[in-house]
């Protein structure tokens, strides 16, 4: 730097600062004119009688700079923002950092100078060089940063380096955490055939148990815990599964109800969650385990319903933070579904063999869908073969007849807390309307295959795009519910195919959190799209929709 420039640039730098930070006197020499403070009270006298561009310091010296000229204001303002800044130039050298930036690792900056040096000051670098960058970095410990590095030129046209940084280790963790109980939730709900055909109810209850202890210990390290479901008949919630409960425990009875229910009761009750971070100052807790301190109880939802709660409980006091309320809510929504599944699976009906016809069902139902959509290709394969033709329709039409008729001889009379509740009346409007579904996410294709044929609704299901279109061939459908994103086609190109084949059939497109990267919701709508559903939804948003799309489609 020229003498010239040396002039134009006052710079008050603290001491302390100066022997946290090796080589930044130096730096700060190349901008200007160096005043080294030995202590706040001698640059509290500096800044009061001599005029200065920058002052360098740590949070603990805001009071200061306050007293300074707005240059001045600025440098401290940015040493109490939350975020580490520093000002670098291009050959990574640190010219300015406020007080956090200490508190990043030094193999962290020393990794974000070499990224400055090679993206700014090498002569490859010199095309891209004006460029803002991104920059992800994970130190030896484990830490997460996220960098930003914007450029920008000073008085006399040099280029500097504006880099924030920011620890986002926990943001991280709770992302990572939450893919964790998200995958694992995927695994209790899925129903193996071959594990559970040839077991007994209490049996399946047993292995589903073994899934979620395993999976509440190691993903939200709760280690004693209580599902109960809810007893519509007696308004009771029923223990279902435990782990650290207390004979003595098990045995009180629990209801649902605002007022004596206790806790689980009162979640229950209210559909809100609880978290107790003192049980002895609660009147609402009853005995759990032994040496309790703390708990947290959580609704289990299904669709718009609270079907029970899922209890845990801590012998530490205040166990449980918003983060394990929010991860056990998710997991309960998994614990809930998966109890549904597993109560379709036990459910008795009269006059059988012993072998449930919802578990024949659960079994065939895919298999029997491949054979479908195999004999409907084969079909377009062989135009002019009318008597393959004609073979291969007959097997479409006992497909067809043999899943109609295990619907039909799936009459469940008992479940896993005894006689199930009769069934809704049907509704004129949905009663017998053949409705096709179209998601990859199991979870999607049962929610709206229960939600509608409680209403009388017969409901079909595909997992793809040329699964579905083998069964729109097959027969007429009343409407068409599809996700937009599906493995091998979008939203947009299933609803063209369903059009051209059921010019008259209404589409749905589901989506979540509006999620359309192709566009399909805008460029179907024009073309009669019926509607749109966003998921998370809710039991009444898909029967409202279901019933203008069929409703619209009737008149038009």
């Amino acid at each position: 730097m020229s003498d010239t420039g040396t002039s134009q640039c006052r710079i008050l730098l603290l001491e302390s600062v100066s022997a946290r930070r090796p080589g930044l006197l130096e730096a700060l020499r190349e901008l200007g004119e160096v005043h080294v403070a030995g202590s706040p009270d001698a640059a509290r006298q500096l800044l009061v009688e001599r005029h200065f561009d920058l002052f360098v310091g740590g949070s603990e010296e805001v009071s200061i700079a306050d007293q300074a000229a707005p240059p001045v204001q600025l440098s401290a303002v940015l040493d109490t923002i939350g975020q580490a800044v520093c000002l670098m130039d291009i050959h990574g050298l640190m010219l300015w950092c406020n007080a956090r930036t200490f508190d990043i690792p030094q193999e962290v900056m020393d990794r974000i100078a070499k990224h400055v040096q090679a993206s700014y000051a090498l002569p490859q670098a010199a095309s891209s060089g004006s460029r803002a960058r991104s920059l992800s970095l994970i130190s030896d410990g484990q830490q997460s940063f996220e960098t930003r590095i914007t450029p920008i030129h000073d008085q006399r046209g040099a280029m500097r380096l504006v880099v924030a940084i920011a620890d986002v280790t926990r943001n991280r963790r709770l992302q990572q955490k939450m893919d964790a109980i998200d995958n694992a939730g995927r695994e209790i709900v899925r129903v193996d055939a071959e594990q559970v055909s040839k077991k007994t109810a209490q049996q399946r209850l047993e292995l589903l148990e073994s899934k979620i202890i395993r999976f509440t210990r190691e993903l939200l390290h709760f280690d004693n815990f209580v599902v109960r479901l809810l007893d519509k008949d007696t308004n009771r919630l029923e223990l279902i599964l435990c782990a650290g409960l207390p004979p003595e425990a098990q045995q009180i009875d629990i209801y649902c109800s605002p007022d004596g229910g206790g806790i689980s009761g009162y979640v229950a009750f209210t559909g809100r969650s609880y978290i107790c971070p003192d049980v002895s100052q609660d009147p609402r807790y009853l005995p759990g385990i032994d040496n309790a301190r703390s708990s947290l109880t959580v609704p289990l939802w299904l669709h718009d319903q609270v079907i029970g709660i899922f209890n845990v409980e801590s012998d530490q006091l205040a166990a449980f933070r918003e983060d394990d309320r929010q991860f056990a809510e998710i997991f309960g929504r998994y614990i809930a579904i998966a109890l549904h599944i597993l109560d379709l699976l036990v459910v008795e009906r009269h006059a059988t063999t012993g072998r449930l016809a919802d578990n024949v069902s659960a079994e065939i139902g895919a298999p029997l869908s491949e054979i479908l959509a195999d004999a409907s290709a084969l079909m377009e394969d062989y135009i002019g073969h009318d008597d393959l033709r004609h073979r291969l329709q007959s097997i479409c039409d006992n497909v067809v007849r043999i899943r109609d008729s295990i619907k039909q001889v799936a009459q469940p009379v008992q479940g896993l807390l005894g006689t199930r509740a009769p069934e809704p009346e049907t509704d004129p409007l949905l009663d017998g309307k053949a409705v096709l579904v179209i998601d990859d996410e199991e979870v999607i294709r049962m929610t709206v295959h229960d939600v509608l044929a409680k209403y009388g609704c017969t409901v079909e299901a595909a997992r793809d795009g040329s699964e579905a279109m083998a069964l729109v061939h097959q027969r007429e459908y009343d409407l068409v519910i599809t996700d937009i994103r599906m493995p091998g086609n979008n939203g947009y190109e299933i609803f063209k195919a369903v059009k051209e084949v059921r010019p008259g059939c209404p589409v749905m497109f589901m989506t979540g959190f509006g999620y359309d990267p192709s566009h399909s919701i805008i460029r179907a709508t024009p073309e009669g799209l019926a509607a749109v559903l966003y998921k998370p939804f809710r039991v009444n948003e898909l029967l409202d929709e279901v019933r203008k799309a069929i409703s619209q489609a009737r008149k038009s």
